[in-house]
């Protein structure tokens, strides 16, 4: 599973490079956020606008790994394409999870500047 993490200021930038969050893949991902930030303190926010699939697994998965960062800290998440918005709103974890349009607005809600 490659999820790639950039630095922007105090946040994790995690995005997820395959088309797809499912089964085949979920323990996968868990692994690989766990080692992204297990020494990151600050905010993460997940980027999706490549993932065009997410089941129940894949959902599974993205819960698992807001709970392992633990009380206090937040997964928010951005780039939702129109299939994993609407798993996430029948779910109502639109509810759970701050989600963002892209990833600027992600940035600028912790006040860190886009790159131009």
């Amino acid at each position: 599973m490659e999820i790639v993490m950039e630095a922007k200021g105090p946040i994790a930038l995690l995005h997820v490079m395959p088309d797809r969050i499912d089964a085949s893949v979920a323990i996968q991902f868990k692994d690989r956020f766990r080692d992204l930030v297990r020494d990151w303190a600050g905010p993460v926010v997940l980027d999706l606008q490549n993932v065009v699939f997410l089941d129940s697994s894949g959902l599974g998965a993205v819960v698992a790994a807001r709970k392992l960062l633990g009380e206090g800290r937040q997964l928010e998440l951005s780039g939702l394409t129109p299939a994993v918005e609407k798993v996430m709103r029948l779910t109502r974890m639109n509810a759970v999870f701050p989600i963002h349009d892209t990833v600027a607005e992600a940035l600028q809600a912790h006040g860190v500047a886009p790159a131009a």
